[in-house]
């Protein structure tokens, strides 16, 4: 890992990351329960580190929005990448991680959004419907990545139920993966093709969202914006 000495960092870059490095160990242990110990938790840690540096780097205060908030995303989603580039998970631990992945990709982009160009809001009601939207694009994209993710075997093939699978447990998630089928089938066509190709056909995000012409940025707050009107969709459907 880079060490912060070895950056030539303003004093604010540096405060904003000491201040908050009791966040990386935190994150770093829940991930590491959530994949069942993959993992050692000094690598993630040191996964979280990078991500925090960056997050301190990156950081606009103009926009009104608490550091913290700001790197925990930030902090998460470089302990998720570290984890997929450096390990091969127990079939069990894929999709639970898959299911944090698209999780923390809402949180990408609803910073995207909060940290766009214009005035950020000072209504504390459009703030409060704004998390409560958030909190369940988060529980939305949880569930896609857990239903639609492909259960891989060592060498990469599709293996089917999952170890701890039944016929029964198979056969709701596969009814729930129609109803999301549906209903990506009615987004915008930029909207639907990054999720349907992504969370449907397995395809990387960043490829597709490259292959459609659309900036990290860009397709990140897109996709927080699909993942929005499908919570909104599938509630309807629920109800």
């Amino acid at each position: 890992m880079t060490t912060v000495a070895d950056q030539p960092d303003s004093p604010e870059i540096l405060e904003r990351f000491n201040s908050t490095l009791g966040l990386v160990d935190v994150v770093a242990r829940q991930v590491a329960r959530a994949i069942g110990g993959a993992v050692e938790v000094g690598d993630l840690v040191s996964f979280g580190q990078e991500g925090l540096l960056d997050a301190a780097r990156r950081y606009d205060p103009t926009r009104g929005v608490p550091f913290r908030a700001y790197a925990n995303y930030r902090v998460r989603g470089a302990v998720v990448d570290g984890v997929r580039s450096m390990a091969r998970l127990p079939r069990r631990a894929h999709r639970r991680l898959a299911g944090l992945e698209a999780a923390l990709r809402v949180s990408e982009g609803a910073a995207e959004d909060a940290f766009a160009p214009g005035p950020p809001s000072a209504d504390p009601r459009r703030a409060e419907q704004a998390l409560i939207e958030h909190l369940a694009g988060m529980a939305t994209a949880m569930a896609i990545g857990l239903v639609a993710t492909p259960v891989r075997g060592d060498e990469g093939e599709s293996v089917g139920l999952a170890p701890d699978e039944g016929p029964e447990q198979a056969l709701a998630r596969a009814e729930l993966l129609e109803v999301v089928r549906r209903a990506i089938e009615e987004l915008p066509y930029e909207e639907a093709e990054l999720i349907r190709r992504h969370y449907l056909e397995g395809e990387r995000f960043d490829g597709v969202a490259q292959e459609l012409g659309l900036s990290k940025s860009w397709a990140s707050r897109l996709h927080t914006r699909a993942i929005g009107r499908l919570a909104k969709r599938l509630r309807g459907v629920a109800a």
